[in-house]
């Protein structure tokens, strides 16, 4: 029987912090996405497959971390009302997709390099 190599790939994730803090992210610029979308924190929660309250959480944390909130409640209108982006929320996640796509060559040419060191398969645990 051969051996079937284990799939490899390196994975860059950004996270912009403030303090302790994960202000931003991978998850929350999907999340971000999903409320530009859906035009609801609920439906973008359901959506990625989260919770209300933990896609609420997200919102609540990137609010407090920025200066200006990057999603608002819209109140009122045909459908009830809903979320949507700010400004401020439209310009954070196009510069982090941004930023993302300039690392993007970098992070392929370091795994070029890195992939022929690897094993085909990990070893087992001890």
């Amino acid at each position: 029987m051969t051996e079937k190599p284990a799939t490899a790939l390196l994975r860059a994730q950004l996270r912009l912090m403030l303090g302790d803090e994960i202000a931003f992210g991978p998850g929350k610029a999907d999340l971000l996405d999903a409320i530009r979308t859906t035009g609801s924190i609920s439906a973008a929660g359901k959506k990625m497959g989260m919770s209300y309250r933990r896609a609420w959480l997200l919102v609540d944390a990137m609010n407090r971390c920025f200066k200006e909130p990057l999603v608002a409640t819209v109140k009122g209108g045909v459908k009830g009302g809903g979320t949507q982006l700010t400004e401020s929320g439209e310009k954070v996640l196009e510069q982090y997709r941004a930023l993302q796509q300039e690392i993007a060559p970098v992070t392929k040419k370091y795994f070029t390099d890195l992939k022929p060191l690897l094993r085909k398969k990990p070893l087992p645990a001890e």
